[in-house]
């Protein structure tokens, strides 16, 4: 069977803010694929947010090519790669600027052609998903910081993208909303959307995300799957990221599979056990 193309293609990535100014991005290729589910690691600074936001036409390249869909982000209006990739910004209210909940939602939808009933029943859904029914007429700057987060995604799953970028997602959000907000990213991940979280929460990452990207003074420094990356210590090491504390423990114990998460570890442990 012939592979499917990459739903994004980056090509030599570099960026700067000015011209002539120092590169933040240094040379990146990278290629995500429909159904991938990537954490995006780094520092503060290394360009982490810089990069993803060339995947909807937020940035524009100083050199090299990113491609959506086969679209050139450079060539493709913003408004049609939005309607392919949606992105979540670390802070909501950088993008929340509508009077009501419910207009905030559909806005998306309503701008990029939908019919009123799609605009109606993907609203809805943006919704219920987000535990936000109920709230369809509160002023979204008279909502919790959280609920303004959730806010925030709902406004790009009533779009219905295939890819779903998140800054930080999880920011303002207590454990239990954290899990929850998790949740619900593994099911649209399991039904076929691809998403990609920048985070600051390497267990996070290890207990939900198939792959790791790690990125490091503009470049890329690893990418593959999370157990692997998190191998590579010394690497790690360039970045000031540890690896998770369950990750660690298990390489301790010698287990044979090093585990990714609470559940993983109690397994293998067994497993050990028995052996």
């Amino acid at each position: 069977m012939e592979k499917s193309s990459p739903i994004i293609k980056v090509e030599d990535l570099t960026f700067s803010y000015r011209k002539g100014g120092s590169l933040v991005l240094k040379g990146i290729s990278l290629e995500i694929n429909q159904g991938d589910f990537i954490a995006i690691l780094g520092q503060n600074g290394s360009g982490k947010s810089t990069l993803v936001r060339h995947f909807n036409g937020l940035l524009q390249p100083t050199s090299g090519r990113v491609r959506v869909k086969e679209m050139d982000s450079k060539t493709t209006p913003v408004s049609k790669l939005a309607a392919s990739v949606g992105y979540v910004f670390q802070n909501p209210d950088h993008q929340i600027f509508c009077a009501s909940v419910w207009d905030e939602i559909t806005f998306g939808p309503k701008n990029l052609g939908y019919s009123k009933d799609a605009v109606e029943a993907n609203g809805r859904e943006a919704l219920e998903i987000m535990e936000l029914t109920g709230k369809e007429e509160r002023h979204p700057h008279s909502l919790s910081r959280g609920e303004r987060q959730r806010l925030a995604i709902a406004t790009v799953l009533a779009i219905k993208p295939d890819v779903i970028i998140l800054d930080e997602p999880t920011g303002g959000q207590d454990k239990a909303r954290t899990e929850k907000l998790m949740y619900i990213l593994k099911n649209l991940n399991e039904k076929g959307h691809t998403i990609i979280i920048i985070t600051h929460d390497i267990e996070l990452a290890a207990e939900y995300a198939k792959r790791v990207v790690v990125i490091f003074d503009g470049g890329l420094l690893l990418d593959g799957h999370p157990r692997d990356v998190f191998l590579e210590e010394e690497q790690l090491h360039q970045t000031f990221l540890t690896v998770p504390d369950i990750f660690a423990f298990s390489r301790a114990m010698q287990l044979k599979t090093p585990a990714l998460s609470p559940a993983e570890f109690v397994a293998e442990y067994k497993k050990m056990k028995l052996a």
